[in-house]
C-alpha cells in the first residue's frame, strides 16, 4: 500500500467493530501487518482468541478495565485509555504496521477519557502508508471531517429490544 487513509465506522447500529475486524482478517490474508488497540474494553471477547491464530500478522491489545458504558468512567478507565494512546502513538507513527485499528476510540473521546485534539494529532502524525481505522459510536465531528471514509451504521431493528442478550461468537 502506498497511501494510508483514515476510515471511521460510527453510528448506533451493530457492526462497527465487526467491519474493522473483517478488514483486519482480509489484510492478514494479504500478508499485511495489523495492530488493533481496543479502547474501553478489558474483558475477554471471542476475537481475542480468534486473532491468536494470526499472531504473526495481527496484534491486539486492550486498553480498558471492564465495560463502564452503564456507569460513569472511573479514574482507572481514564488512565487505561491514556496509557493506550501513549502506547499506540509510536505504532501509528512508526510505519511498521500497514493497518492500525483504534477500536472504540470514539467512545473514549465521547466519554472524555481522551481529548479529541490528541486523537486528531495522532491522525495527522500517522505514518504515510498506515491505514487508520477508528470505530465507535458518537464520532466527534472534527474526526469525521478529517476522515477519508466514514461509514455510519444505522440501527433500524435489533433483537436486543426483545431482551436478547449478547451471544458468544456473535456480539462478544
Amino acid at each position: 500500500m502506498h497511501t494510508g487513509y483514515v476510515q471511521v465506522y460510527t453510528g448506533n447500529g451493530k457492526g462497527k467493530t465487526t467491519a474493522a475486524f473483517g478488514l483486519a482478517l482480509r489484510a492478514a490474508g494479504a500478508g499485511l501487518q495489523v495492530f488493533i488497540a481496543q479502547f474501553v474494553k478489558g474483558m475477554p471477547y471471542s476475537e481475542l482468541k480468534a486473532f491468536e491464530r494470526f499472531e504473526d500478522l495481527i496484534t491486539i491489545q486492550q486498553f480498558g478495565t471492564d465495560c463502564f458504558i452503564f456507569k460513569n468512567p472511573t479514574p482507572e478507565d481514564c488512565e487505561a485509555a491514556r496509557r493506550g494512546l501513549n502506547e499506540i502513538t509510536p505504532i501509528v507513527t512508526g510505519g511498521n504496521h500497514d493497518i492500525v485499528i483504534l477500536d472504540e476510540i470514539n467512545i473514549a473521546t465521547h466519554y472524555e477519557l481522551l481529548p479529541v485534539p490528541d486523537v486528531l494529532k495522532l491522525i495527522k502524525d500517522r505514518a504515510p502508508g498506515t491505514e487508520l481505522i477508528l470505530t465507535g459510536r458518537y464520532a466527534d465531528e472534527q474526526i469525521l471531517e478529517c476522515a477519508d471514509l466514514v461509514t455510519e451504521m444505522l440501527e433500524r431493528k435489533h433483537y436486543y429490544q426483545h431482551g436478547i442478550q449478547a451471544r458468544t461468537g456473535i456480539e462478544k
